[in-house]
């Protein structure tokens, strides 16, 4: 596999919006073409009949199943009744926020 130009890596980076400077550059030319031979590598395994794996440990889901729960509507003077704070006009009257 021929390894990426520093113009590439430029591109991908403004693609990610990267800002890279000149070392980094080289830094990440090698060390992108080095990840893309190791999936080019993958890509030759062959691997008919292996059933799709998404996880190893045999381990079950543990999740429990979602129930709704009917309960009654709270009344909002029952709501309003649980303040500390004074209730003016139907409404909980809070300390100014300006002093």
């Amino acid at each position: 596999m021929p390894s990426l130009t520093p113009a590439q890596v430029r591109h991908i980076a403004k693609l990610a919006r990267l800002n890279l400077d000149d070392a980094e550059v080289e830094k990440y030319a090698k060390e992108l073409t080095n990840i893309l031979g190791y999936i080019e590598m993958l890509q030759e395994v062959d691997t008919k009949g292996v059933e799709p794996t998404a996880q190893v440990t045999g381990r079950a889901n543990v999740l429990r199943d979602d129930v709704i729960w009917e309960t009654p509507i709270a009344e909002p003077d029952a709501l309003l009744a649980t303040s500390p704070l004074p209730i003016v006009e139907h409404q909980i009257q809070t300390p100014s926020a300006h002093g």
